[in-house]
């Protein structure tokens, strides 16, 4: 974690505590994006989890597309949040807050076409939006 902090709460209206919850959730995108991507049949390890199972062939199928569905919405909920923050940087907006990359890491590397002032201030909004939304 980088030099991170979180919103003031009397401006935006979200706690610290609840930042973080919003930060840690969308730092988890990339494992959901490899969990699609990479668990698409039953058919391998058992999942060790505290729902109820059923020896039922089809549950292991239904389970799958309930989690697969559930890991969609979540990775298009941050990817929407992102554009609606700013369509014209959403791309680097939705890198730095599912990978926590700072603006000079975005900047120097990656030539985000803004200043660090307008990046945090569409930081912002990104979490405040997210808040509302999530």
């Amino acid at each position: 974690m980088g030099n991170v902090r979180p919103l003031n709460h009397s401006k935006y209206g979200i706690s610290k505590n609840r930042f973080w919850e919003l930060y840690y959730w969308c730092l988890q995108y990339g494992e959901w994006k490899d969990e699609l991507k990479y668990k698409t049949d039953t058919v391998g390890s058992m999942e060790i989890t505290d729902m109820p199972t059923s020896h039922n062939p089809g549950d292991a199928t239904q389970q799958l597309a309930i989690r697969r569905a559930m890991l969609e919405k979540n990775c298009r909920l941050i990817e929407q949040t992102a554009l609606e923050a700013d369509p014209d940087i959403y791309q680097y907006l939705l890198k730095a807050v599912t990978e926590d990359l700072s603006y000079r890491y975005l900047d120097m590397i990656m030539n985000i076409p803004c200043g660090k002032k307008m990046y945090y201030d569409r930081r912002k909004k990104f979490y405040w939006l997210l808040s509302q939304k999530k």
